[in-house]
């Protein structure tokens, strides 16, 4: 008698933790980020998938390994002024000013509609002083729905001249230090790449109590309308993100990887099974998507749909199989 066929894994509660079960002969999708455990290693990016509610009639969110909602302040935000998009070659500039409902009308009218999923809700965190960000996850602490936190440390330090908290490893430890005191919950950082050494700024993070860390935000760019001689955004820079960063950011994710012990999450540039594949190479445990959202709304879960065929013909029986098995000795 053959084997019955079951979904690829049935999710049951049990003392208050989700246990996975994998059925034989099937391929185990499932990840650990740390204490976090995840059905499967895809994650919809902050600020490319809205709240994750306004997606659920275009993907089956249950799917999903994880969502990370748009990026949430102390009060609302209106953004930036238009146009807030560019397309470039192989990616697209964005400048939409972290524009947000904040994070009280977040926990009043997305997050209960977000409790209904199973999939892991992951709270993009962001200030321009440390105690917003302090902020920001005391009011989430009081709420339930949520696994983790992400902070965006991209954001200017107006407390500090407008340097960027990412930017400098002692402004690192400083927020991360405050986040984690604040958070009983997992805390991921979302690492900038526009610095000289990440390396740095990713043991800085984990020294002050990161649980995680999110390789990386988008690449400071412009784009010039030659006829106008005007910026083709509503502010003079945008942000880089699409496929051309991906061989950059992957980079960025093996570097970090090799210099701390907590997970790396990759984001940059994935559009297909292989762009997952490469990074867990490198050292990533799980992968966010983000562009690709905005040309296929269904791009996260079309990836999930087709990563099983592709372990499957691959002979990849556990997706964690693949992390960190470059062959790093090439000439």
């Amino acid at each position: 008698m053959g084997w019955i066929k079951f979904p690829q894994s049935l999710r049951l509660a049990s003392a208050g933790r989700v246990k996975i079960l994998t059925v034989p002969g099937s391929v185990d999708l499932s990840v650990n980020v740390g204490a976090l455990r995840l059905t499967n290693p895809i994650i919809a990016a902050s600020g490319t998938f809205g709240y994750g509610v306004e997606f659920a009639h275009l993907v089956d969110l249950n799917r999903l390994g994880g969502i990370v909602v748009k990026g949430l302040s102390l009060e609302p935000m209106a953004g930036a002024p238009p146009p807030r998009l560019c397309e470039t070659p192989s990616g697209m500039l964005n400048a939409i000013g972290l524009q947000n409902i904040g994070v009280r009308a977040f926990v009043a009218e997305k997050l209960p509609a977000l409790r209904s999923y199973r999939t892991a809700v992951i709270a993009n965190v962001f200030g321009c002083t440390v105690e917003e960000y302090v902020g920001v996850i005391r009011i989430l602490e009081d709420a339930e729905g949520l696994a983790a936190y992400e902070l965006n440390i991209s954001c200017p330090n107006t407390a500090h001249g407008g340097i960027q908290f990412g930017s400098d490893p002692q402004m690192v430890g400083e927020v991360v230090a405050a986040a984690r005191n604040a958070a009983k919950r997992p805390l991921w950082v979302k690492l900038s790449p526009n610095v000289t050494d990440i390396a740095a700024i990713a043991r800085a993070a984990e020294d002050a109590g990161a649980d995680a860390l999110t390789v990386a935000n988008t690449y400071q760019g412009m784009s010039v309308d030659t006829r106008t001689r005007k910026s083709r955004l509503g502010r003079l820079t945008g942000g880089l993100s699409g496929p051309a960063i991906r061989p950059i950011t992957l980079r960025l994710v093996y570097e970090s990887s090799r210099a701390v012990k907590i997970p790396i999450v990759g984001l940059g540039g994935i559009e297909k099974v292989e762009d997952i594949f490469e990074y867990m190479i490198v050292g990533a445990r799980a992968v966010q998507v983000g562009t690709a959202n905005f040309s296929d709304p269904g791009a996260c879960g079309n990836l999930v749909d087709t990563v099983e065929k592709s372990c499957s013909k691959a002979n990849i029986h556990k997706i964690s199989d693949l992390i960190g098995t470059l062959h790093a000795d090439n000439p």
